[in-house]
Parts: structure tokens; C-alpha cells; sequence
């Protein structure tokens, strides 16, 4: 059985480390969208060790923790679902009250029309963001 988070870093990917990976998700609308893929094939997050999952929400935290301090977005949504991708995952989205969904989820209907200009204002701030996250989370490698 073929997995893609198995097969494929599952988006852009930002950092791989020896237990878990971050990429940065190419999702329309939302331009600061990552998730946190656990590089082994489990389903669930009790399939993790107690050390294991200590790690995992170490990076997920430092993503979120990372996300506030440099893009001060209205709210941060953290998911873990893996219906359609059962391969252990967390998304760790900035959102901003400006964005089409807000405050409905992602996969709501949206609120207004996206904003283009503040989308490629997230969008490039990135990079400097993304350095941080490297070398922050390399310290928890």
C-alpha cells in the first residue's frame, strides 16, 4: 500500500531531521500553512513513544511559537486529522482575520474573496522565517 507521506516530503520541505520533517504546504489562500510529518509510517500520535511524542509537539510548538513571534497572525489552528492521509501529521496554520476563511476552518466555505496583496506580504517574510525554524529546530535534532 502506497503512502505519499511515505513516498514524497509531502510539500515544500523546509527541514528533515532524523525523526521528523516540516514542509511548507502549498495551499491557496493560506501562505503560511505548515505541517509537521512524522518520517516514519505510524497512523496515530499514541503509535509514538512517550519520548517520541515529547519530540513531535517540541517542533510542533516551536512552528507555532516561531509563527506568532514573526508573522503576529490573528490565531494559529493546529490539526492532526489523517482521514484521507492516515500517516501521522500536524498542521500548524497561521491565520489572520483578513484571510478568506476566517474565523471559519480551512475547509469551510469562504467568508470573502482572498486578498492578494497581503498573501504576498506573508508570503515574503517567509524565507527569513523558515531560516529560524532551520536552525531552531536542528537544536532539537
Amino acid at each position: 500500500m502506497s503512502c505519499v507521506l511515505c513516498d514524497t516530503d509531502g510539500g515544500r520541505l523546509v527541514w528533515r531531521g532524523q525523526r521528523l520533517r516540516v514542509i511548507h504546504a502549498e495551499e491557496a489562500g493560506f501562505p503560511a500553512f505548515y505541517r509537521v510529518i512524522w518520517n516514519a509510517h505510524v497512523a496515530e500520535f499514541s503509535d509514538l513513544s512517550e519520548q517520541d511524542r515529547a519530540h513531535c509537539m517540541q517542533a510542533v510548538t516551536l512552528v507555532e511559537e516561531l509563527l506568532r513571534a514573526q508573522l503576529a497572525p490573528t490565531k494559529i489552528n493546529l490539526a492532526t486529522l489523517g482521514n484521507v492521509v492516515p500517516h501521522l501529521h500536524w498542521h500548524v496554520v497561521a491565520r489572520f482575520d483578513w484571510d478568506s476563511h476566517f474565523p471559519a476552518p480551512l475547509w469551510a466555505q469562504a467568508q470573502r474573496a482572498r486578498d492578494a496583496a497581503r498573501e504576498a506580504a506573508v508570503a515574503q517574510r517567509l524565507p527569513a522565517l523558515e531560516l529560524a525554524l532551520k536552525q531552531r529546530l536542528e537544536l532539537l535534532n
